[in-house]
């Protein structure tokens, strides 16, 4: 279970770790520096991707394209190494920027905002159509989202109140309802960040200033506590020809005497574990 160390960029706060299926690479990101990186498990090769801008989160779309989540609001598309704009912004969004995305089953994206000096964060829903919905209001620190299996729940986390909620999703209209706590951590070292779901459905959370990953069931049972040499462990994605390699992310890379050595890097895990593919969002796409 010793997490493997796969490459170290020392990022600020990487995040958004996401399998690309047609490539069979791995993708994460600087946040802060807007940078993005790819690795492919068949050769060992890695490198930096593209960089621009402060990058909150991104989906694959179903052409192969990336939908990037950027600063006060804006959405874009980068393909071939061209960026075209969804959103020039959100209203309100000015001091912002999103941080974590989920593609749902239906092409769209569930998205959050960090909060501003003048506002706390939302929670949004970009549609295939390119059209964008404030879904919730007061959200402190809005991170990582999972799918059951069965497409009927959406997992969806709040940092500072040290919780992960539930909602029942509506795979025909995109709708959200029945919010529940799903899990709270309010007495745990660190908060929960990114996460992703097993295909049994299992939830893996990672924990910033935790130096874990922590394992539930679906009922919410902790089952099992993964130890990195990281305190700021953020994000997790399956990836790999049948989805059992874990690749998890890290931040402090400005700061390793503080956040470890290996603070800023990606790691992997093969636990036998298997995940579930990523859902492709459409937006643009649709005809």
């Amino acid at each position: 279970m010793e997490p493997e160390l796969i490459a170290d960029y020392e990022c600020v706060t990487g995040e958004g770790p996401l399998w690309h299926p047609d490539e069979q690479c791995v993708y994460w990101a600087d946040i802060p520096k807007g940078r993005i990186f790819r690795y492919d498990p068949a050769t060992g090769k890695h490198e930096q991707f593209f960089e621009e801008g402060v990058i909150g989160g991104y989906t694959l779309q179903a052409d192969g394209s990336f939908l990037l989540f950027m600063a006060k609001g804006a959405i874009k598309i980068l393909r071939n190494g061209k960026l075209t704009t969804v959103l020039d912004g959100i209203p309100g969004e000015e001091d912002s920027r999103f941080n974590d995305v989920i593609a749902d089953p239906r092409g769209g994206v569930f998205c959050g905002t960090m909060p501003s000096p003048d506002s706390l964060g939302h929670l949004y829903y970009l549609n295939p159509e390119g059209q964008i919905t404030k879904l919730m209001d007061g959200i402190d620190i809005s991170n990582g989202f999972g799918f059951t299996p069965d497409r009927k729940q959406l997992y969806y986390t709040l940092s500072l109140p040290k919780r992960i909620f539930l909602f029942d999703y509506n795979q025909t209209t995109g709708a959200l309802a029945n919010q529940r706590v799903f899990v709270s951590t309010i007495d745990e070292e660190g908060v929960p960040d990114g996460m992703a779901v097993d295909a049994q459905g299992d939830v893996w959370s990672a924990r910033w200033d935790g130096w874990r990953l922590t394992r539930y069931n679906a009922m919410g049972k902790e089952l099992q506590r993964i130890q990195f040499p990281v305190k700021k462990v953020s994000s997790v994605t399956f990836g790999g020809p049948d989805y059992t390699d874990m690749y998890v992310t890290s931040a402090g890379g400005n700061d390793k005497a503080e956040n470890g050595p290996g603070a800023g890097a990606l790691f992997r895990l093969r636990l036998g574990v298997k995940g579930q593919p990523p859902y492709r969002s459409r937006v643009g796409l649709v005809k």
